[in-house]
């Protein structure tokens, strides 16, 4: 989950630059993967990485899953961006140009940085959600914690106790992750007056 993120991270912002850039064909074909990526099952895409883009590539199951899950979290967190960084002022930008800065320090240094701190509730929402999308690798036989979770139940017949069990472990994930994101939300918080 924690690579598969790292990638989403990576791939959100490049799609997030493509969908506010003056090129019509970046515009386009971001704004369409985007849209396909978003409305359709992460299962289905796993089984499509799976059996058909992993052969392809030469990817084993691993590396399948976090593809997977990483281009499947990347369409959320590029709309994240996308959102971050139309929420910064266009006088901002118009500084940085007065300046004689061009277009790419003038969001490296001044729009990002600002959009970042507006950024971190709903990106530490995207990371809890690629941990719990993670369950799914287990369709395609990757050791996870679901999947550790069936294989537990098959030789003890404990249903009830593992699943408790898998569950309490995606919870505690996802409340150290909040935990996390409402630390960070507190530190980086933009002080009006």
């Amino acid at each position: 989950a924690a690579l598969a993120f790292a990638l989403a991270f990576a791939v959100g912002l490049a799609l997030a630059l493509a969908q506010q850039g003056s090129y019509p064909v970046a515009r386009t074909l971001a704004r369409v993967m985007i849209e396909a990526v978003r409305n359709t099952p992460v299962l289905v895409q796993l089984y499509l990485f799976y059996y058909v883009i992993g052969p392809v590539f030469g990817l084993d199951r691993f590396m399948s899953g976090v593809v997977c899950l990483a281009v499947f979290e990347s369409a959320f967190v590029a709309e994240v961006y996308r959102a971050g960084i139309q929420s910064i002022p266009r006088g901002q930008w118009e500084a940085g140009q007065a300046l004689g800065m061009p277009a790419y320090p003038v969001l490296r240094s001044i729009v990002l940085p600002q959009a970042l701190r507006i950024m971190t509730p709903p990106m530490a929402s995207e990371a809890i959600s690629v941990v719990k999308n993670s369950a799914i690798v287990s369709v395609i036989a990757l050791g996870d914690l679901t999947a550790t979770g069936r294989n537990i139940i098959a030789d003890t017949y404990l249903s009830l106790e593992v699943w408790l069990t898998v569950a309490c472990g995606y919870l505690a994930i996802a409340l150290a992750l909040s935990a996390v994101a409402s630390f960070l939300e507190h530190r980086y918080a933009i002080v009006e007056g």
